[in-house]
């Protein structure tokens, strides 16, 4: 996935100097008018960071930050408002579990480093993710073969540490090589 990101203000003239800030950053850039219309985006187009104002009609940025983390827990989330009170700063951080939380008027270039790390916040966490599932994989084959063939898994080593193989005939290890590629081919 490229680096999409959803801006998500009531505001267009905030949408228009957000995007304005990011124009040289590599992202592709969705934005709606509300949390409902960015819902509706999010079931639609896959993202890796939403900002959102927390003042807006209809839904909170708090509640729809909040919406985003339960149908789409992996898209970071940050939190922009011109009205920072604790009780808003407390609701996005305990519901919608938000990585940063940015006052109006923002700094360009505090926001652009912000972004820039939530998508390689989100990037890393993707990446640990699909190593995850290949390592528990692996582990299922492994206690496959070693229900199939037992002690094929273990490891002795010498006084040096240098491997040393079972006393098996080599045509015997070939053959059980060759059945374990074949099946994992299949």
């Amino acid at each position: 996935m490229n680096s999409k990101i959803l801006l998500v203000d009531d505001e267009p003239n905030v949408i228009s100097a957000l995007a304005r800030s990011l124009f040289d950053e590599p992202y592709e850039i969705l934005s709606e008018l509300s949390g409902e219309m960015a819902l509706e985006t999010l079931r639609e187009t896959p993202v890796k960071v939403v900002v959102s104002d927390e003042k807006m009609a209809r839904m909170s940025g708090s509640e729809f930050l909040s919406q985003v983390r339960e149908l789409y827990p992996h898209t970071v989330r940050i939190m922009l408002t011109g009205h920072a009170t604790l009780d808003a700063a407390m609701r996005a951080v305990n519901e919608g579990e938000i990585y940063r939380f940015f006052s109006k008027p923002w700094d360009d270039t505090v926001l652009k480093f912000a972004i820039r790390s939530a998508i390689e916040k989100f990037d890393l966490e993707e990446e640990n993710r699909r190593l995850l599932a290949t390592l528990r994989q692996q582990s299922l084959e492994i206690k496959v073969l070693e229900k199939r063939y037992p002690g094929i898994t273990r490891v002795e080593k010498d006084a040096r540490g240098a491997l040393v193989l079972p006393d098996i005939a080599d045509e015997d290890l070939l053959a059980m090589l060759t059945e374990c590629d074949s099946e994992a081919v299949s």
